[in-house]
């Protein structure tokens, strides 16, 4: 049975479905709403939140998207770098929010951009990196990450299986196999034709690792979708209000929405129940109600030889006539 864990849970077979509440940049720049969306994320039943943890200067080429002169992220209000910025993640902050998402029951994990935010995570009470889409063929970044021996979650939008290989055996190199690839469709909403999630299992089958599902689409479709596929870890963004301004908040499932998706996943995971097909204990009784018994259409003296126009084949036989 395939299983890894992270902090204090087991996540893979058997378990139940990892959900990963991702706050993405709609904390809108502020600690307070940091907190309340954490808040919001133990509400709705999420085992971990997650942050991205970048300096934009570190990550982003001002001159380059200017000079790109496309339209890029067209539904972004400002540029390229003007979004990222306001989303730059205080680094100060991390302890606090750390500390308070543990309060709340809830993993709180971030993505690393560079090496000294993976330094940062990793002397903290992170408990697994995950790694963006983006990143997924900076080798040497994975060789770094996979170095502090903690299980990676590593999502694969816009990447093909060559790529995803040398990501995995460049993990694997480093002697940690704790890994969780997951589907990913990079695009901001992403469409429900893209969403290929039998690609999922497709890699699990490959690569011999656990997979998930981490879904840009604007419903719960996808994620209940990817859990009856086998996926162990869904990640979604969360948002306290769809309407707000910022580049996450529209595609994001608010609170309700949320919660809907993790009940569902829950219920999901009991309907799917075990590949092993048997009698079960709520139709012991039902069952005699359902299968046709042998009954004599007219008294029929002993020693007399049956014939088939005799006997009726009917429904609900007695108890006593019923065995299992």
């Amino acid at each position: 049975m395939k299983r890894i864990k992270i902090g204090e849970r087991w996540i893979g077979e058997g378990e139940s479905t990892y959900i990963i509440a991702e706050i993405g940049s709609n904390w809108d720049g502020q600690k307070s709403r940091a907190k309340k969306l954490i808040d919001l994320a133990k509400d709705c039943g999420a085992d971990a939140v997650k942050f991205q943890y970048f300096i934009v200067d570190k990550i982003i080429s001002r001159e380059g998207f200017e000079k790109l002169k496309r339209d890029f992220q067209a539904n972004w209000e400002a540029s390229v770098y003007k979004t990222y910025k306001a989303a730059e993640f205080p680094r100060e902050w991390h302890p606090e929010l750390s500390l308070y998402a543990i309060a709340k029951g809830l993993h709180y994990l971030a993505s690393p951009y560079d090496k000294e935010a993976v330094d940062i995570l990793d002397r903290s009470n992170t408990p697994a990196f995950k790694i963006g889409s983006g990143d997924i063929t900076w080798l040497k970044m994975l060789k770094y990450i996979a170095s502090k021996q903690k299980p990676i979650v590593l999502a694969t939008g816009a990447s093909n299986l060559n790529e995803i290989d040398d990501a995995i055996k460049m993990i694997r190199l480093e002697g940690n196999n704790e890994i969780v690839l997951l589907q990913c469709v990079t695009n901001y909403p992403a469409h429900f034709a893209s969403a290929n999630i039998r690609a999922m299992k497709e890699m699990g089958d490959i690569f011999d690792v656990l997979v998930g599902y981490s879904d840009h689409t604007p419903e719960n479709i996808v994620p209940l979708g990817a859990v009856a596929l086998g996926a162990c870890v869904i990640e979604k963004h969360l948002t306290d209000d769809k309407t707000r301004i910022g580049p996450d908040h529209p595609f994001a499932l608010n609170g309700r929405e949320f919660k809907e998706m993790v009940n569902g996943i829950r219920t999901l995971e009991k309907a799917l129940g075990s590949p092993a097909k048997d009698l079960y204990g709520e139709e012991k009784e039902t069952v005699v109600l359902q299968r046709r018994c042998l009954r004599a259409r007219k008294f029929i003296a002993r020693g007399t030889k049956l014939k088939v126009l005799a006997i009726a084949f009917i429904l609900r036989a007695s108890l006593e006539c019923f065995s299992q």
